[in-house]
């Protein structure tokens, strides 16, 4: 990698590390906790690529694109952001950021996006009339780190401001109606109509003629499309095959794949081809468990926004909505916090109010249950195929080998720590490492230290 390479990030850790790797790349490094700084270079003409993040003690590194893309056009911009939502990846693809990569990032994936950003350098963003109006989606809780989570952000991104049609999947619960109210509010169509269509709207030969006329050169979401039958598919198909100039966008969500019922007679072939332009397939919360804490943090904040007080989650009452299976997926996550708001005694919100709330749910199979005997390697090898199902053909983002790693590796060590009554002497003999080695991982993994485990 040969290149001068301009880094703003307020986390002195990480502009440290950036800054060694990309010089043993063979870079030139310029890093700084300042955007007025950063700036400062750009305008000077420093610089081939520019790696930020967002939040800055003096502003917002996405809102500083523009001006970036002003003072030397071409010039290419990755965002790093510990804002993981479809928020900051949406706002990111609008200000033309040449990549967005979420914290914690792999440094080695990292490092491939800025060699490629600095061999093409061939990115001339054109101005934009508008901005993107956040406040139509501030509060859309498509919160989410996980690696599945991303890529769909990603996904979202780059088909917004496409033609194509998008078929959203997922189970009852998952957010497919805000995915798809996030393609339409993020879009160019954004200040056009979104025409909700149900069964009810297709029943009648002239219901399609309506449907168009509603949406104006907008959006027409035909929501959970496999429940229509024969009769309003037909309907769809011509309406589709009828459409002028200033088409809608055509978005469609249905619980299960309509390819699946194809065979049994259950959906239109020639319907699926028209709607599946790109397929968005919204992962379960029983597959993303890591975002379950921060999607109960986004919630709880909610409902003390609209006046039911301030709720925090005790350590252990998190442990065991992480723990929960979910059947519901995020609507039931939403409508157990909620409830947990009004019933809690205090501020903080322990185990028995969870339990509580909880055992009146629907009953589902246990978070991490697999058949009764079945090896490790079994049920590690089940879970890795999920995950590569849930990119629905796509690959997941680089770097899986150590995301994997580390998904396994945190979890041995926090219950190995737990085994041992937290001595970190018998806990590296029982893991058979180094203690020192040992005390790296702690750290670098963030495992939390408790009462239980004390640092030697």
């Amino acid at each position: 990698m040969d290149g001068t390479i301009l880094i703003a990030d307020d986390d002195r850790t990480i502009r440290t590390v950036l800054t060694q790797a990309l010089t043993r790349a063979g870079c030139k490094v310029h890093a700084t906790s300042s955007l007025v700084t950063l700036m400062r270079w750009v305008e000077e003409g420093k610089g081939d690529l520019v790696i930020s993040d967002v939040v800055m003690p003096d502003g917002n590194g996405i809102e500083q694109l523009p001006r970036i893309a002003e003072a030397r056009p071409g010039l290419p911009v990755i965002v790093i952001s510990a804002q993981n939502t479809i928020m900051t990846a949406i706002q990111a693809t609008e200000a033309e950021a040449y990549d967005y990569l979420p914290k914690p990032f792999d440094l080695p994936d990292l490092m491939k996006r800025a060699a490629r950003a600095i061999e093409t350098r061939h990115r001339a963003p054109a101005p934009r009339d508008t901005a993107p109006d956040t406040a139509a989606g501030g509060d859309l809780p498509l919160v989410g780190r996980t690696p599945a989570m991303q890529a769909l952000y990603r996904l979202v991104a780059r088909v917004m401001n496409t033609s194509l049609s998008v078929l959203v999947t997922g189970e009852s619960g998952t957010g497919k109606s805000l995915i798809a109210r996030a393609i339409h509010d993020f879009s160019d169509r954004r200040a056009r109509p979104f025409a909700v269509v149900s069964a009810n709207d297709l029943v009648t030969p002239d219901g399609p003629g309506a449907v168009l006329e509603r949406a104006r050169g907008g959006s027409i979401l035909f929501d959970e499309v496999g429940d229509l039958d024969d009769a309003a598919q037909a309907r769809i198909v011509r309406m589709l095959d009828a459409m002028g100039e200033d088409a809608p966008r055509i978005i469609a969500t249905s619980q299960g794949d309509p390819a699946q019922r194809i065979g049994e007679g259950g959906f239109r072939e020639d319907l699926y081809y028209r709607l599946a332009g790109v397929t968005i397939a919204v992962p379960p919360l029983r597959v993303r468990v890591d975002d379950i804490p921060h999607l109960a943090e986004h919630f709880l904040l909610r409902a003390e926004r609209d006046g039911l007080g301030p709720r925090v989650l005790s350590q252990k009452a998190t442990e065991m909505i992480r723990a929960y299976a979910w059947p519901g997926n995020v609507r039931q996550l939403e409508n157990a916090m909620r409830r947990l708001v009004v019933t809690a005694s205090g501020e903080e919100i322990g185990p028995a109010e969870v339990e509580a709330v909880l055992g009146g749910q629907p009953a589902a199979e246990p978070l991490r249950g697999g058949a009764e005997g079945e090896k490790l390697s079994a049920s590690v090898e089940r879970h890795l195929r999920r995950y590569f199902d849930l990119h629905g053909g796509q690959l997941p983002p680089a770097g899986l080998y150590q995301r994997i790693l580390r998904e396994i590796e945190t979890p041995l060590i926090e219950i190995a720590l737990d085994a041992t009554g937290g001595n970190q002497a018998k806990c590296a003999d029982l893991l058979g490492i180094n203690r020192n080695t040992l005390r790296k991982k702690i750290t670098d993994l963030d495992i939390r230290v408790t009462r239980r485990r004390k640092l030697m």
